[in-house]
C-alpha cells in the first residue's frame, strides 16, 4: 500500500500539470480544504517525515507567526490533520494559571516574544495602584506572592498591608508612639528611609531655621517623643543661664527667648528696645553696645533723660557755652540722637525767627559777650543796624529823616538790595519810571514832594516844548501828557482819533497827521469829515463810470471804503434790480449804453435786453410758436442757452424715456398747442400697440391703456400684474411664456384650477399612481408651483403622522400593491413589522411571548436600538445592572420566573468571596446590606460602634478577625502588646489583658 502511494506520488510528480489536476480529483486529502501542492511539505520517500523546511507561508493565514511561535513545531499546535481546526486565541492553547481573575486577554501582559514580562509592559500597571518610584523596579512576585496563583484583583493598595514589618521596626518606634499607618504622609515611593515628617501637622510645632536640620534625637532625648517641651527654654535653659552679654539671669530677663532670638541661630539676638522698654532706640543709640548705657549690668532703673548720660557733653560745650549761658538740660530741644555736634536751635521759639542772612550767622555775632538774655526790645532791626542806617547816603537816610523801621525797604537777605514801595506815597512807579534812580526825580535830595508834583508836565515840560511833530506848544496842545504818552517811552505816543468824532479806519490809519491836517490845521470840524472834502479830485477824475457826467452823488461811502478808492463796489440791489448769474460779471457799460444810468423798472424785463435772443431761437422757434416773452420761465441769468422748461406745468409731466426726447419728436410740425386729449399713450404709441405680437395686443383685444403694463422707461420691458386676473403667478409659473398657458392666444380663461393644465402630469404620475389610487385632482394639496416632481404629502392629515425612519421610506414600501386605502387598523406597528417581531432572538420575542405593542420598546428611528424600561417591572435596573446584556440575567430566555433577590444571580460571587469568606463565616445572603449595584467589590459594612480603620486596619477584616471562619471572634492583643497595655492601664480597677475585656471598655476604639 505504501509502495503504491509512493508510486502514485512519483507518477504525479512526473506527470504533466493536466494529469496532476486529474489525479487530485481522485485523491482524498486528510488536511481538508488545503489548497497547496502536497510536495510543498511531503517527499517522494513517504508521507512522513515531512520536509525539514516546508514551503508554506503562515503569514497568508489568519494567524501570522511572530516571536517564539516561529520556532514551534507545526504539530505542537496543529494536533489534528485538518489544519484549520485549531484555535487562534491564547487561552485556546495556553492554560490560564490565573484562573480567570485577570480576564481572557492574555496579550495585555504577555507578548509573543516571551511569556515572562516586566511590570512596565503590563500597561504601566495603570490600574487602581500605578507603580511609582521604587515600586516600578520590584518584581511582581515580591508583592503578588505565589506568582500566577496570587490574588491580583483584590489586593489591598494600602502601604501598611505590605510594609507592616517596616512600620514595626522603624525608629522612632512608630507603634509605641501610635503613629498612623498612612505611610504616605511621611514616606515617598522612591525610598523608605528618606521619610519626611510634617512636624507642624502632627505636633503643632513647626520646625524652622536651625531646628529643621537637627536630628530627631537632638530634641527627643532617649527616644522621648511624647513629653518634649515646646517652649524655647525647655531646651535652651543652659544657653539662657550662660549668656553674660547681657547676663540674662542677673538682669532678670524673661525666659520668652523668642522675643530676641530666632530659630536661625542663638547669636546674634535682636532685642526690640522699642517694644519691651519705654525708651525706643533711634539714631546713634541703635549702634551703642548695651553696656555703654547699662553700666555694671544694671538693666533696671536706667534713667531715660538725655542729661543723665550726656552731662559731660553739656558741661564741655563752649559754642555757645551752655553752662555760662544758663541753657536748660533738655538736650532734645537742640540735639538729636543722630549726633551731638550737629545741633539745631529753633530760634523761632524765642519770638525772633532767623531768616535770610540771619540764618547763617554765628550765635556770637549777635549774642556778643555771651549775652543770650535778650528781650523783645532787642529784636528791632535798628538795634543791630544803626551804623548801616547812619552810613547810607543813597539816599541819605539820617539827613532826609527816614524812619528807622528798616523792614519797610530792607529784608534779611542783604542790606544793600533794598526795595521801596513807591505806591505807598500815592504815586506808583510804572514803565521807565521803575528804572530811574531816586535822585533823577528827587533832585537836591528833595523827598518832600506832594501830589502836586505828580503831573507829567512837572518833569516833562522840556519834552512838551521841544516836540515839533506836531508842535505841541504852537498848537496849544493840553499838558495832560498821559492822553497820548505813557511811562514806557515819550516818543512812542498814540493819539486816539476816535475822541475827535472821526475814527481812523483802513488806509487812514497809515497816513501821517500832516497829510490831512495841512498847514498844521488841527481845528477841523464835523463838516470836514465828508469824504468829498478830501477826495473831490478822485470823484471828478473817475471815468468808469464818469461820476460827474452821470451825476453820481458825492456820498462816496456808498461804493468806496477806506481801504482803497479803486476797488469800489456798487450794491445794484438798491436799484430794485439785483445782479445774479452772468449779470454780475458784465461791465456797467454793457447794459447802461451811452452812459444811460437813468433806467426805470420798465427796463428790468429780460426781453428789453434779450429781444434778439428771443427772436433768434429756433429749437423750438419761440416767435413762430407764439411763446411768451417771460424769459425767466425757462431761462436763468447763468446762461441763455441752457433753458429748462417745466413740462409738468402743461399737465403732462415728463418721466422715463420722455425726458430725453427732443421737443419736435412729440410736437410734430411745431405743434405745441396739444390738449389733455393728446396725453393718452396710444395717441403716440398706436403703431407700437398694433405691432406687438407677444402677445398680439390687437388680436387679443387688449385695452389701449398702455400704462397698465408699460412704463415710460421702455416699451419692450412691459410687466403684467397677473394677480389682477384673480390668478396670481408664483413659483415656476412666473418664468413661463404667456403662450405656454394661453394656447392659441386664448386670454379669456375663466378657471384657475391646476388640473386644467396639469391633467397629463396627473395621469402620467406612477409613484404613486394617482389614477389607479383614485387620488383627488386638487393638485395643490401635495404639489407647489415651484416644481411638480417634488410633491410633499402631509401624512399627518391621514391621522397617522410619519416620524423617524418612516419619513425616509418610499410610499410603496408601506402601501404595497398600490394600496392607499389603509384604515386606522393598519397603523399598529406589527401590521408591517411582524417579520421583525418574529425574527428577533435577543431576546426571542415569540418564544418569550412578548406583546406586539412594539412602541413600548422600539421607536420609529431604528428597530435595532430598542430600549426597555425595566422600571416598569418589579426589578428596576440601577448601577452596573443598567449595562448588562439581557441574556446575562435572563438565561435560556427566562423572562418570567427570575428571582429578584441578589443571591439568586450572585451566589457564585457570594461563595467565591474570601475577604472575608462569606460562606464559611455564615454571612447572610441579603447582599444589599453591604453591596450595591455599582460594583460587587466596593462593599461597605456598617461595623456599628467600632471603627474599621482602627489601628491602621484600613478596612482589612483579617487584621482583627484572625479566624476567617468565625467573625464573632476578634483579636486585640495582636497589635496591643501586653507590656505597653499593662503600662497604660496601671491603676485601672478590674483591668484584664484579653480581647473580650478590651472591647468591654473600648467599644468605639477610643480611650476607656
Amino acid at each position: 500500500m505504501a509502495l503504491s502511494l509512493l508510486c502514485s506520488a512519483s507518477a504525479q510528480k512526473s506527470a504533466p500539470p493536466q494529469a496532476q489536476a486529474q489525479s487530485a480529483l481522485t485523491t482524498h486529502s486528510p488536511h481538508g480544504a488545503l489548497n497547496i501542492p502536497c510536495q510543498n511539505c511531503h517527499t517522494v520517500e513517504g508521507w512522513k517525515p515531512i520536509r525539514a523546511v516546508p514551503e508554506f507561508d503562515h503569514n497568508t493565514t489568519r494567524f501570522p507567526l511572530r516571536g517564539l511561535h516561529q520556532g514551534v513545531a507545526c504539530t505542537q499546535c496543529h494536533t489534528k490533520p485538518v489544519f484549520t481546526n485549531v484555535g487562534h486565541l491564547c487561552a485556546e492553547c495556553h492554560a490560564d494559571i490565573h484562573r480567570g481573575k485577570l480576564g481572557a486577554n492574555c496579550e495585555q501582559c504577555h507578548s509573543v516574544r516571551g511569556w515572562t514580562v516586566q511590570a512596565q509592559q503590563i500597561k504601566q500597571h495603570n490600574n487602581r495602584f500605578p507603580l511609582l518610584g521604587a515600586h516600578a523596579a520590584v518584581d511582581c512576585d515580591a508583592c503578588h506572592i505565589n506568582g500566577a496563583l496570587s490574588n491580583y484583583t483584590t489586593m489591598s493598595t494600602d502601604c501598611y498591608s505590605c510594609h507592616a514589618s517596616d512600620f514595626q521596626k522603624a525608629q522612632p518606634n512608630h507603634a509605641q508612639l501610635k503613629f498612623p499607618t498612612t505611610c504616605t504622609q511621611c514616606h515617598g515611593m522612591d525610598n523608605w528611609m528618606g521619610a519626611r515628617f510634617d512636624h507642624l501637622q502632627f505636633t503643632g510645632y513647626a520646625l524652622t531655621g536651625a531646628h529643621a536640620t537637627l536630628d530627631c534625637a537632638a530634641c527627643h532625648i532617649g527616644g522621648n517623643y511624647t513629653n518634649t517641651p515646646a517652649t524655647c527654654v525647655g531646651c535652651h535653659l543652659n544657653d539662657f543661664n550662660k549668656t553674660n552679654n547681657p547676663p540674662h539671669v542677673q538682669a532678670g530677663f524673661p525666659q520668652t527667648c523668642q522675643s530676641c532670638h530666632s530659630t536661625a541661630a542663638w547669636n546674634p539676638a535682636n532685642f526690640d528696645h522699642n517694644t519691651f522698654t519705654k525708651f525706643p532706640l533711634t539714631g546713634a543709640h541703635v549702634n551703642v553696645a548695651c553696656s555703654q548705657c547699662h553700666v555694671n549690668g544694671q538693666f533696671v532703673g536706667t534713667p531715660t533723660d538725655c542729661a543723665s548720660c550726656h552731662i559731660k557733653d553739656f558741661n564741655g560745650t563752649t559754642n555757645p557755652n551752655h553752662v555760662q549761658g544758663g541753657f536748660p538740660t533738655t538736650c532734645q530741644q537742640c540735639h538729636t540722637t543722630a549726633s551731638w555736634l550737629n545741633a539745631t536751635f529753633n530760634h523761632a521759639s524765642t519770638g525772633f525767627p532767623l531768616t535770610g542772612a540771619h540764618a547763617n550767622l554765628q550765635c556770637s555775632q549777635c549774642h556778643t559777650n555771651n549775652n543770650y538774655n535778650l528781650t523783645n526790645a532787642s529784636t528791632a532791626c535798628i538795634s543791630c543796624h544803626q551804623n548801616d542806617f547812619n552810613n547810607t547816603n543813597s539816599p541819605p537816610h539820617a539827613q532826609v529823616g527816614f524812619s528807622t523801621t528798616c523792614q519797610q525797604c530792607h529784608n534779611t537777605t542783604a542790606w544793600t538790595g533794598a526795595t521801596f514801595d513807591h505806591s505807598s506815597t500815592g504815586w506808583a512807579l510804572t514803565g521807565a519810571h521803575t528804572q530811574i534812580l531816586c535822585s533823577q526825580c528827587h533832585t537836591n535830595n528833595n523827598y518832600g514832594l506832594t501830589s502836586a508834583n505828580t503831573a507829567c508836565a512837572s518833569c516833562h515840560m522840556t519834552d512838551y516844548n521841544g516836540t515839533t511833530n506836531p508842535n505841541h506848544a504852537q498848537l496849544n496842545f493840553p499838558t495832560g501828557c498821559d492822553q497820548c504818552h505813557n511811562t514806557v517811552s515819550w516818543s512812542s505816543a498814540t493819539f486816539n482819533h476816535n475822541n475827535t468824532g472821526f475814527p481812523l479806519t483802513g488806509a487812514h490809519n497809515t497816513l501821517q497827521c500832516s497829510q490831512c491836517h495841512i498847514n498844521n490845521n488841527y481845528n477841523l470840524t464835523s463838516a470836514n469829515t465828508a469824504c468829498v472834502s478830501c477826495h473831490q479830485a478822485d470823484y471828478k477824475g473817475t471815468t468808469n463810470p464818469n461820476h460827474v457826467q452821470a451825476n453820481f452823488p458825492t456820498t462816496c461811502q456808498q461804493c468806496h471804503n477806506t481801504t482803497s478808492w479803486g476797488n469800489a463796489s456798487f450794491d445794484h440791489s438798491t436799484t430794485g434790480f439785483p445782479l445774479t448769474g452772468a449779470h454780475t460779471t458784465l461791465q456797467c457799460t454793457q447794459c447802461h449804453l451811452n452812459g444811460n444810468y437813468n433806467l426805470t423798472s420798465a427796463n428790468t424785463a429780460c426781453v428789453s435786453c434779450h429781444q434778439n435772443d428771443f427772436n433768434g431761437t429756433t429749437n423750438p422757434p419761440h416767435l413762430a410758436a407764439g411763446f411768451p416773452t417771460a424769459c425767466q420761465n425757462c431761462h436763468n441769468t447763468t446762461s441763455w442757452g441752457n433753458g429748462t422748461f417745466d413740462h409738468s406745468t402743461t399737465g403732462f409731466a415728463l418721466t422715463g424715456a420722455h425726458t430725453t426726447l427732443q421737443c419736435q419728436q412729440c410736437h410734430v410740425n411745431g405743434n405745441y398747442s396739444l390738449t389733455s386729449a393728446n396725453t393718452a399713450c396710444s395717441s403716440c404709441h398706436q403703431s407700437d400697440y398694433n405691432g406687438t405680437n407677444n402677445p398680439p395686443h390687437a388680436a387679443a383685444g387688449f385695452p389701449t391703456t398702455c400704462q397698465t403694463c408699460h412704463s415710460t422707461t421702455s416699451w419692450a420691458n412691459a410687466s403684467f400684474n397677473h394677480a389682477t386676473t384673480g390668478f396670481a403667478l408664483t413659483g415656476a409659473h412666473t418664468s413661463l411664456q404667456c403662450t405656454q398657458c394661453h394656447v392659441n392666444n386664448n386670454y379669456k380663461l375663466s378657471s384657475g384650477t391646476c388640473v386644467n393644465c396639469h391633467l397629463n402630469d396627473y395621469n402620467g404620475t406612477n409613484n404613486p399612481n394617482h389614477v389607479a389610487a383614485g387620488f383627488p385632482t386638487t393638485c395643490d394639496q401635495c404639489h407647489t408651483t415651484t416644481d411638480w416632481g417634488s410633491g410633499t404629502f402631509n401624512h399627518a392629515s391621514t391621522g397617522w403622522a410619519l416620524t423617524g425612519a418612516h419619513t425616509t421610506l418610499a410610499c410603496q414600501q408601506c402601501h404595497v400593491n398600490g394600496n392607499y386605502k389603509l384604515t386606522s387598523a393598519n397603523t399598529a406597528c406589527v401590521t408591517c413589522h411582524q417579520a421583525d417581531y418574529n425574527g428577533t432572538n435577543n431576546p426571542n420575542h415569540v418564544q418569550v411571548g412578548f406583546p406586539t405593542t412594539c412602541d413600548a420598546c422600539h421607536s420609529t428611528t431604528s428597530w435595532a436600538n430598542a430600549t426597555f424600561n425595566h422600571n416598569n417591572t418589579s426589578f428596576p435596573l440601577t448601577g452596573a445592572h443598567t449595562s448588562v446584556a439581557c441574556n446575562s440575567c435572563h438565561v435560556n430566555n427566562n423572562y418570567t420566573t427570575l428571582p429578584t433577590d441578589c443571591y439568586g444571580c450572585h451566589a457564585t460571587d457570594y461563595n467565591g468571596t474570601t475577604n472575608p469568606n462569606h460562606k464559611s463565616a455564615g454571612f447572610p445572603t441579603t447582599c444589599t446590606t453591604c453591596h450595591n449595584t455599582t460594583s460587587w467589590a466596593g462593599a461597605t459594612f456598617n461595623h456599628t460602634y467600632f471603627p474599621m480603620n482602627h489601628g491602621g486596619a484600613n478596612g482589612v477584616c483579617a487584621t482583627c478577625h484572625t479566624n476567617p471562619n468565625d467573625y464573632s471572634v476578634f483579636q486585640c492583643t495582636n497589635c496591643h502588646q501586653k507590656t505597653q497595655t499593662d503600662s497604660d492601664h496601671r491603676g485601672v480597677n478590674g483591668y484584664v489583658y484579653n480581647s473580650a475585656n478590651c472591647y468591654q471598655c473600648h467599644k468605639n476604639g477610643g480611650g476607656g
